[in-house]
């Protein structure tokens, strides 16, 4: 009888419920539930015919009931979804079967089958030369030789994503080593051939980008699946054993190549200027040769031609050339006009030709209208010359034409 029977403790007297009798009835409705036939009378001595009919059924329906339960909680532990930026490796009895894409995936439950979610977009950073922190240092990884025999202390991270889920799962037992020993292996080539100058100045972005295409070629070769993304040059200095030493090397590279830049801004401005008035000397040289050149074959051209003439008519030429002559010796001299008609003393001035011979150093009269010393006027009985000086002037240039003849 159930505890919630009505009946349950209504009789005072009478002992607690009979255990049997509510285990057949169970089995009985158990037995109706999975369609099984109800059980046979029961005599003084037990079931008639021997036979153990409710049991039977009830453990029978039971074990139905477990089995099919088992089998679906199994098949339904084979579903599993695929997140976006992940991939499924699916692998039967061990063995690589498929890659699965994002969204809702099953495949033959466990044992026969497996999947392992592999997060393929997700960076992972792994450091190289310290841990965490830059001042938390590992010297066995950043110390290094240069080419020129010197010891840098290079510190770097490298981030990497996944390009094959199915070579990082089966080719990798443990991947971020993998890409720290390949990280220090190409940083080591490429800074063992590279000289420190280059490595600590100008050269950091090509050394990173070096150390990234060799770091993949190394991972590609070994089929890790591993994609290099970044790597990120953190620090790049001497040891601290010889940083001080090290930084009054820098300092006077820095000096010298600020002297060399000045030396070099000096020459940039003294080279052109000295080329300048090279040049133009070169051209004034040039100028005067080539005048100095005409007015010689002008001369000699000019005293052919007068040759010629003179050879012609020799007296003409003679009295050509001397008045020519007194006409430049007057054209350069100041002078005096005399009017003796008037019978008044007349003084022209030439003021213009006397600032101009002041001017050359020729004369006492300045631009600057200092005294100039005037010419003393004279009488008329005082310039007119006597008749016997005029006729013996006469006779010496008669003479001296006829000598030169």
């Amino acid at each position: 009888m159930p505890p919630n029977d009505p009946q349950w403790g209504k009789k005072p007297n009478d002992g607690p419920p009979d255990l049997d009798e509510i285990l057949r009835k169970l089995n009985q409705k158990l037995a109706g539930l999975f369609g099984k036939r109800g059980p046979a009378p029961i005599g003084p001595t037990g079931p008639t015919g021997g036979s153990s009919g409710p049991s039977n059924a009830f453990f029978g329906g039971s074990v139905a009931f477990i089995l099919i339960l088992i089998v679906g909680v199994w098949l339904a532990s084979g579903f599993y979804i695929v997140e976006e930026g992940r991939r499924g490796v699916v692998l039967r009895l061990g063995k690589y079967i498929e890659t699965t894409m994002p969204g809702p995936r099953w495949h033959v439950p466990f044992p026969i089958e497996s999947a392992e979610v592999v997060n393929v977009s997700g960076v992972r950073t792994v450091e190289v030369g310290y841990r965490g922190n830059p001042k938390n240092k590992q010297p066995a990884e950043a110390l290094m030789l240069t080419d020129d025999e010197n010891i840098l202390d290079v510190q770097f991270a490298i981030q990497y994503t996944l390009k094959g889920p199915e070579d990082y799962l089966f080719n990798n037992r443990n991947p971020d080593d993998n890409v720290l020993q390949a990280a220090e292996t190409a940083i080591r080539e490429i800074v063992g051939k590279s000289k420190m100058d280059f490595v600590l100045s100008q050269g950091r972005s090509e050394v990173a980008s070096r150390v990234k295409v060799l770091m993949q070629q190394i991972l590609d070769r070994y089929k890790t699946g591993i994609n290099i993304t970044t790597v990120n040059l953190q620090n790049v200095q001497a040891p601290e054993q010889v940083l001080s030493a090290f930084e009054d090397v820098v300092r006077a590279g820095q000096d010298r190549e600020r002297f060399k830049n000045e030396g070099q801004a000096y020459a940039n401005n003294v080279v052109p200027n000295a080329r300048g008035v090279a040049a133009r000397l070169l051209e004034e040289a040039n100028g005067y040769k080539q005048t100095a050149i005409a007015t010689a074959q002008g001369d000699a051209s000019r005293f052919r031609q007068i040759l010629t003439e003179y050879e012609k008519a020799p007296a003409v030429t003679r009295e050509r050339l001397y008045l020519e002559t007194v006409q430049q010796i007057l054209s350069n001299t100041t002078k005096i006009v005399v009017d003796q008609k008037g019978g008044q003393n007349l003084l022209y001035l030439p003021l213009d030709k006397i600032i101009q011979m002041a001017g050359q150093g020729t004369g006492t009269v300045s631009a600057q209208g200092s005294d100039v010393p005037l010419p003393r006027m004279v009488s008329p009985a005082e310039t007119a010359p006597s008749p016997a000086p005029a006729a013996s002037d006469t006779r010496s240039r008669d003479a001296l034409r006829s000598r030169d003849r």
